[in-house]
């Protein structure tokens, strides 16, 4: 489980779509609690690659990860800098759901305050 969640984070951090298809169950959904709502393999993979596009030096620290029945959890901080905002932090904690040696369902806890810059960033807005 550590090897498919060490491949799955790091082909986030590097904008690697091709590993992360792999990793991803193709009816896979990805829910975040900041939305409330459910994306699928394809909507993820385009705010990943935004993402990784976006933040210099995006990096996953501070990780702890926990073996579930099913899967992992993972608690960790997205740092990165941001044009026009620097250093960005995310704490962030995942509940990881594996099927059949890919990702089926993640269901993913960031503080939306934490999260704020980007959705600025994305909008040209401040406040």
């Amino acid at each position: 489980m550590n090897d498919l969640a060490d491949r799955f984070f790091a082909a986030v951090s590097a904008g690697d779509e091709m590993t992360l298809t792999e990793l991803y169950a193709p009816d896979a959904r990805i829910w975040h609690n900041d939305k409330g709502t459910e994306e699928t393999v394809t909507e993820n993979l385009r705010v990943l690659r935004w993402l990784s596009r976006t933040l210099v030096d995006m990096r996953y620290e501070d990780i702890r990860r926990y073996p579930l029945p099913a899967g992992f959890a993972q608690q960790h901080v997205l740092r990165g800098e941001l044009p026009g905002h620097g250093l960005l932090e995310v704490a962030a904690c995942l509940f990881v759901e594996v099927r059949d040696g890919r990702i089926a369902r993640i269901d993913e806890y960031v503080d939306s305050a934490a999260t704020r810059p980007l959705r600025e960033f994305t909008t040209g807005r401040k406040g």
